[in-house]
């Protein structure tokens, strides 16, 4: 089996874009309040401003995460688990 070293990829991008995602999804359906009110849909709003929230203490956490990574770079595992990279 080929030894793959995983990305060093820190996730505030991708969190913050996620995140991103979700307001811009609440914004565009403002318009439509009415009619998601009509359908019994107006939790898509709460969802979307929840999924933003939860965005935000996940870019927080990634920061903090990325920024403990940089300070000690010997706290970053340099094998897999005992199960193999796939929990073989």
């Amino acid at each position: 089996m080929a030894e793959v070293e995983p990305l060093d990829v820190d996730g505030v991008r991708t969190v913050a874009i996620g995140s991103a995602a979700w307001i811009v999804a609440f914004v565009a359906m403002l318009p439509f309040i009415g009619t998601l009110r009509d359908h019994d849909r107006l939790s898509w709003l709460w969802i979307c401003i929840a999924g933003f929230g939860l965005g935000l203490i996940g870019v927080e956490y990634c920061r903090r995460r990325r920024n403990l990574l940089t300070t000690e770079p010997g706290r970053r595992r340099a094998a897999t688990s005992q199960f193999g990279a796939a929990g073989d």
